[in-house]
């Protein structure tokens, strides 16, 4: 695990201390990015509609200003996605350009055949977070059985697994295999694209079976305890952002339909601090959806000073030398009349 530069550390505290003291106008200065690298994929997952619209991408200097562009930003992590990241043939090129950045990168996979089909040994040696996508939808359990070769890669592992209404009964072997291997997990319901039906698992079992698996198996499954209380109380933040495959940004979120800035034209940070930057803010406040996308719950901890480092521990328990799981904190009782009768699910990390 690598080590930012410690004006990088400090310049993240910065950010969340004015986040922390401007509360009133949402999260500014966001920590996370998902960025669509393409939107090509070898899979047809039912609870997923990126694949109904193919796309290869920017072209690789296109996708280096993008990177150019936050790395001059408050993003402290950067999940590489798609579609299907590994299927970019300039890859490790985009890699090693990433790795030169003042942030951290994680990539999410769900590619069979990793291991021979890829240079994988030689790709982790730029990616700092491996997140592998491995449920019924990706088709790909058998991954599960393959998770020490994963490991062997040299990096963090985590498996990366989406629950439908029809899966909750077997997370117990899927955490188990990763206790097993030495892999994280995280978990995460099927959301309700457009173009889908809705997958999404009825969330009080979903919630109440992650929290037992969490106390019977510590420090394996990085879902943190927040991201339940925060869909109960209808509570997202815009701490996070999406960047899509063409470069443009969704602001404030991916559920609402705006598109801002395209990220290889516009500074970032700039935009942030516009009125526009700001009503957009205020509309997502105002958002009555309780969708519960895991990126815009799962990352809301950033709003508080107090529960940053919650928040950020499960990534980064190796440099921390934290062995505590995160969140372990028991989850308060809620009514359940804060809950919809139907959650409305639009997205995942």
């Amino acid at each position: 695990m690598r080590w930012l530069s410690p004006s990088k550390y400090a310049q993240t505290l910065k950010y969340l201390w004015y986040n922390y003291s401007h509360q009133e106008q949402g999260v500014t200065y966001p920590f996370y990015a998902s960025f669509k690298i393409n939107q090509t994929c070898n899979f047809k997952c039912r609870f997923c509609n990126l694949w109904q619209e193919q796309s290869p991408g920017l072209p690789t200097t296109e996708v280096f200003k993008i990177l150019d562009n936050l790395g001059k930003s408050s993003i402290f992590l950067l999940s590489m996605e798609g579609g299907e990241p590994l299927l970019r043939p300039d890859f490790l090129e985009v890699l090693q350009y990433t790795h030169r950045q003042p942030f951290y990168l994680m990539v999410t996979t769900s590619e069979r055949g990793m291991t021979t089909n890829y240079p994988m040994r030689e790709y982790c040696k730029y990616i700092d977070f491996l997140h592998i996508s491995i449920d019924e939808g990706h088709v790909n359990l058998e991954m599960f059985d393959e998770l020490e070769e994963y490991v062997a890669f040299g990096t963090s592992v985590c498996v990366q697994t989406v629950v439908t209404n029809k899966d909750i009964d077997r997370l117990d072997y899927k955490v188990r295999r990763c206790k097993e291997a030495g892999a994280k997990i995280v978990i995460m319901p099927a959301v309700h694209l457009e173009g889908t039906k809705n997958n999404y698992p009825e969330f009080f079992s979903f919630r109440d079976k992650v929290l037992d698996l969490k106390k019977q198996y510590p420090n394996v499954i990085i879902t943190p305890n927040n991201f339940f209380k925060n869909i109960e109380q209808g509570s997202c933040s815009s701490s996070s952002l999406v960047i899509d495959s063409d470069g443009s940004l969704f602001y404030p979120c991916r559920v609402l339909p705006y598109k801002t800035i395209n990220l290889t034209e516009a500074p970032l940070m700039a935009f942030l601090r516009t009125q526009n930057a700001q009503k957009l803010r205020n509309v997502m406040t105002s958002c009555d959806k309780h969708c519960g996308w895991y990126q815009y719950f799962a990352t809301s901890s950033f709003t508080s000073v107090s529960e940053a480092f919650g928040a950020i521990q499960p990534y980064f328990a190796e440099i921390l030398g934290v062995t505590k799981s995160a969140g372990s904190v028991p989850l308060p009782a809620v009514q359940s009349s804060k809950i919809p009768v139907q959650i409305e699910n639009v997205g995942t990390l």
